[in-house]
């Protein structure tokens, strides 16, 4: 028998709203940013907006660390800890950066509640940036979604070895996606002289995979259960 289409599908797969709500924000900065860089809105003071948004909203190890040493922590330099993934740091960053968070908050988004994304996303930007700024000669700014987005990656990585591990089946193999990230980014990094920013994002990493257990659907015990009816 011929296949039948459904004429009255949406063209795209839809998105829990909480990941639009998560990515449009990046989205508009890009489109902005990249509109005055091209001269065609806010004339010529706009070409240099990027390097505005990043004094803005990046975050700082430097700063960081004299907060720490002062005792003090003013809301501009602690909003900085999950205010540096809306701005990147060109067109190529922020889409690759899209693409992934559209994947991953979907697949996570499916499963977890909506508050749980926002914990995971926003919990993995901030641990990641403490991290960083732990590492000596970090000077450099950090920008990005990176570390957020592996954040995300390690929910989804938890949720991959919750089911293996129900099944019996090697619950390691979950952690693949992210091996083969962190080795990309490193040959990426040695050919092209990148920076320390992989520290970041191994720590977005850990801290959506950790958090996971507390948050997810269930959280520690349904992992448990899981394991014990296997």
């Amino acid at each position: 028998m011929p296949m039948q289409t459904d004429h009255n599908a949406a063209p795209l797969n839809p998105l829990p709203p909480v990941v639009w709500l998560l990515a449009l924000p990046i989205i508009a900065m890009e489109v902005v940013i990249s509109l005055g860089a091209r001269g065609l809105v806010g004339g010529p003071m706009a070409v240099g907006w990027r390097l505005d948004a990043v004094e803005k909203f990046a975050f700082s190890s430097a700063l960081m660390r004299a907060m720490w040493d002062a005792g003090q922590f003013p809301l501009d330099g602690m909003m900085r800890l999950i205010s540096y993934p809306l701005v990147h740091a060109n067109f190529t960053h922020a889409l690759f950066v899209v693409v992934i968070l559209l994947a991953l908050g979907k697949m996570v988004g499916e499963v977890f509640r909506w508050w749980a994304v926002l914990v995971v996303f926003f919990g993995a930007a901030a641990v990641g940036a403490l991290a960083y700024a732990l590492v000596p000669g970090t000077a450099a700014p950090l920008i990005g979604g990176y570390p957020p987005v592996y954040g995300l990656i390690g929910a989804f990585t938890f949720l991959l070895w919750v089911n293996l591990a129900a099944t019996g089946a090697n619950k390691y193999r979950a952690f693949s996606l992210i091996g083969f990230l962190l080795g990309f980014q490193l040959v990426f990094g040695l050919a092209f002289g990148g920076g320390l920013d992989w520290v970041a994002d191994l720590a977005g990493f850990a801290t959506g995979f950790v958090l996971s257990f507390v948050v997810s659907p269930g959280g520690w015990g349904r992992v448990m259960q899981k394991i014990r009816d296997r």
